[in-house]
């Protein structure tokens, strides 16, 4: 891992470099899908009556972000008919990607939760296929644009984009299913993905690397070796014996903001709170909050390095989530709604910005694509399987017990900052 130390200064400028910049729009090309199969979805489906175990279990389509290593070695390695002598390797998939999601949103929206909940399931896990194969290229793509050193900028950057698209299909949602229904709603989203489409039309793509491109009729054994065992071997001798202690903490470092995210938007309605106080506070709010947070990340990377920022970031997780125990006690109350969001959306930015900035710095860029996925998908696998269950747990005892189990999830990851934190501190900078 890169360390170095700037000023606040030439910190800060970081964020108006080409490649920063450009990394605003396709952040939001990648978070418009996300909510739209996760919490826009469940207070849709709630709003219909479907029950919350029901809802629970619609959090294993974010299972779909935590398998993506499985086939991003076809997206580090083939190229696309058409599309690849056009816009490059990374840019013709996320072209392809964004117009899967846009499919899949359109079959949805003529569904009804009544009485179709299994085909809304299956959309969903059509959309989140597409949009994690979004992921998978875009994350390549952004590793590739920039050095290490201007990743914790890349990755505020990306999450300001993607955090604006969240609050579109968060709050925008929400406001427009309010207002009209919530067939508006996801058409609106269906369109905004053409937005999406333009913004990866007009991005530049990275200077091409050293890594073989097939066709997809041309797959020799040697060249599924190339993708599928390679990228591993290439992690493993890397990082000897701590390499499974890197892959724990990648595994854990967001179990604690995970498993209470598909229970949120539920949470509040049975609060008390309407959507559009949702939507107001959580989603507009909360979301600038977030971007705060991030940006504050990504500058205390670049003056700091990532290990003391890490340990932050996994304290600030867990303890977020008292707060959420503390609102279950409270009631509707928008004051504290706010301080609740407050706390956790500003860790969240701040933790998400500095976690990235580490992963980028773990990928070899021969397998940019693979080795990023198995790394963002670890971070998710643990955290969406458990999440899964949160409705039962809600059901069986009670929101302020299960936020208070959410935080406890957290104390592995401080761990384990503290661990690497010391690790780091004995190599040499490089």
């Amino acid at each position: 891992m890169l360390k170095i130390e700037r000023s606040w200064a030439d910190a800060a400028r970081l964020y108006v470099k080409k490649p920063v910049l450009t990394m605003l729009f396709l952040g939001f090309s990648a978070g418009l899908p996300f909510l739209l199969v996760f919490s826009t979805l469940s207070a849709w489906l709630r709003d219909y009556g479907v029950s919350k175990s029901a809802i629970g279990f619609f959090a294993w389509v974010g299972l779909t972000y935590s398998i993506k290593v499985f086939w991003a070695p076809f997206v580090d390695s083939i190229k696309l008919p058409l599309l690849f002598s056009r816009l490059g390797r990374r840019r013709s998939w996320l072209l392809a990607a964004q117009l899967g999601v846009a499919i899949g949103l359109v079959l949805m929206v003529q569904l009804d939760p009544r009485t179709q909940l299994a085909a809304i399931a299956l959309c969903a896990v059509w959309v989140a296929f597409s949009s994690a194969t979004q992921d998978i290229a875009l994350d390549a793509f952004r590793i590739e644009s920039a050095d290490e050193s201007v990743q914790g900028a890349m990755a505020a950057s990306y999450l300001l984009g993607y955090r604006l698209a969240l609050m579109a299909s968060g709050a925008g949602a929400l406001y427009l299913a309010d207002i009209a229904s919530w067939q508006v709603a996801y058409w609106s989203m269906a369109a905004l993905m053409l937005l999406a489409m333009l913004a990866t039309l007009f991005a530049s793509e990275p200077a091409l690397k050293n890594t073989p491109l097939r066709a997809s009729s041309a797959l020799s054994l040697a060249g599924l070796k190339h993708s599928f065992v390679d990228p591993f071997i290439d992690f493993f001798q890397r990082n000897g014996r701590f390499a499974l202690l890197v892959l724990a903490f990648v595994g854990l470092y967001r179990l604690s903001d995970l498993i209470m995210g598909i229970m949120a938007n539920p949470f509040y309605l049975d609060l008390g709170f309407t959507k559009t106080q949702i939507a107001q506070v959580t989603k507009v709010f909360g979301i600038v909050v977030t971007i705060v947070g991030a940006f504050v990340g990504g500058i205390v990377v670049a003056r700091y390095g990532v290990y003391g920022p890490l340990l932050i970031g996994a304290c600030s997780a867990a303890l977020a989530n008292l707060f959420f125990a503390k609102l279950a006690l409270v009631g509707a109350d928008v004051s504290w709604l706010y301080v609740t969001i407050s706390a956790d959306n500003f860790s969240a930015g701040f933790a998400q910005t500095v976690f990235i900035a580490y992963l980028s710095g773990l990928t070899n860029r021969a397998y940019t694509a693979t080795q990023y996925a198995l790394f963002s998908s670890l971070m998710t696998l643990p955290g969406k399987f458990a999440s899964g269950f949160s409705g039962v747990f809600v059901d069986s005892f009670s929101y302020q017990v299960f936020f208070l189990y959410a935080a406890a999830m957290g104390l592995p990851a401080i761990l384990l900052s503290l661990i690497l934190w010391r690790r780091a501190s004995k190599l040499p900078a490089s």
